[in-house]
């Protein structure tokens, strides 16, 4: 289920990009691996670009993820490439397993992610008012339907579309830099696409917004909590907002951990989802 992702890293890691170094950008500037494989928080993506490349570098990551919400497991792995500072291309897979709800059965499904930085710098125009804006497209293949079908959904496949700005206040907070970023998704995806695309109550995709908030307590740890609006489009199970608490760790540029306790809400036929979420990067 893994092999596409293990064979992209392992092409990375065989390739000369490690002698280049992870990259001349501050300290926890690339953000961290969000679960769909781009840069940001946990559970949405920034407009910052993966890695520490500058405006004359590539900086590559790849993460792993593990959450356990109460009656699923949830897995996530990838590999993100940050081109000069401005694109950013990602992969990741997905995998749901279902727990009691179909025992022994999981979902999985791949995520191709492009991002591009169009406007500002969300830590060095300290001088100017507006953030750092980027824009995405996430591409989400759904890799087993039979579950999602029977609950109502529609595809198998959809693209996330989203805009997000980000904007870095350097000591605003009791001395310390804080981190404020909003993102506007337009998607038809039920919880997050593992469970398809579109339903019987809605077919369409629809805007939803997200939000994160972070305060670098020291120069390698952040705290801050997360907020993912989600759409409802199947009759037969609502769907809950997302949100989380944080830590991020970033004891050096090479690698960095993140940890949050996550509210998933309800998940198919279980109410009440929360879980640790425990999250690795390594950058190159």
């Amino acid at each position: 289920m893994r092999t596409p992702c293990l064979l992209l890293l392992g092409a990375i890691l065989s390739s000369n990009a490690l002698a280049a170094g992870p990259g001349d950008r501050l300290y926890a500037t690339g953000g961290v691996t969000q679960i769909e494989g781009s840069a940001g928080g946990g559970l949405t993506p920034w407009a910052v670009i993966a890695g520490y490349g500058t405006d004359k570098q590539v900086g590559v990551t790849a993460f792993y993820t593990r959450a356990d919400p109460t009656d699923f497991d949830l897995n996530a792995m990838g590999v993100a490439v940050g081109i000069y500072d401005r694109v950013e291309v990602s992969y990741a897979r997905q995998e749901l397993g279902l727990g009691t709800t179909v025992p022994g059965q999981s979902i999985a499904m791949d995520v191709v992610g492009l991002k591009v930085k169009v406007l500002g710098d969300a830590v060095y125009d300290q001088d100017r008012w507006y953030p750092q804006i980027a824009v995405g497209a996430q591409y989400k293949h759904n890799l087993d339907m039979a579950v999602p079908t029977l609950l109502g959904a529609k595809d198998g496949s959809g693209v996330d579309l989203y805009v997000a700005a980000t904007k870095v206040w350097l000591g605003a907070f009791f001395g310390r830099s804080l981190l404020l970023n909003g993102t506007l998704r337009s998607t038809s995806a039920n919880q997050l696409g593992l469970l398809g695309f579109g339903g019987d109550l809605n077919g369409e995709r629809r805007y939803m917004p997200e939000v994160s908030a972070a305060v670098l307590v020291t120069d390698r740890i952040a705290v801050g909590a997360e907020y993912r609006v989600k759409p409802d489009n199947l009759s037969a199970f609502a769907e809950d907002d997302f949100k989380d608490i944080f830590v991020a760790w970033f004891p050096c540029k090479r690698f960095s951990l993140s940890a949050a306790y996550v509210q998933f809400g309800t998940i198919a036929d279980k109410q009440n989802q929360n879980a640790i979420y425990i999250s690795g990067q390594l950058n190159f």
